[in-house]
């Protein structure tokens, strides 16, 4: 592995935990759809009325002074694939749940010192 995928994986490593912390379930990672792409992890979440959610959740990690801030990461283009990623993940692992499909962003940031700054989007596309 190089060093931007052993970034990447630190990233989703640290954005699995948030997740989990925040009581959502991790169902996989790195899931793969054919050539259409791959989804960082699926989660299961809660709505507001206690329903489940599913969360198709990107990554995104950058280091401190990089060019682009992690959380500008979803363009136009990123949201339509991951759309199709998570038509593709009820296809093949059953319909929606009750809640529906919620896409999320989890953006790590990695400081020269200190600890990583994690930022979690809800619903961004």
């Amino acid at each position: 592995m190089n060093a931007t995928g052993a970034l990447g994986r630190y990233g989703e490593n640290l954005a699995a935990r948030r997740l989990a912390a925040a009581g959502m379930t991790v169902l996989a990672r790195n899931w793969r759809c054919g050539r259409t792409g791959e989804i960082d992890i699926v989660a299961r979440d809660r709505d507001t009325r206690g329903g489940e959610v599913l969360v198709v959740c990107e990554v995104k990690t950058r280091r401190a002074g990089s060019f682009e801030h992690p959380m500008a990461a979803v363009t136009p283009a990123k949201a339509d694939r991951l759309r199709r990623l998570a038509a593709c993940w009820l296809e093949r692992c059953g319909g929606p749940p009750p809640g529906g499909v919620r896409i999320d962003l989890i953006g790590v940031l990695l400081p020269t010192r200190g600890r990583p700054v994690i930022e979690h989007a809800r619903g961004v596309a």
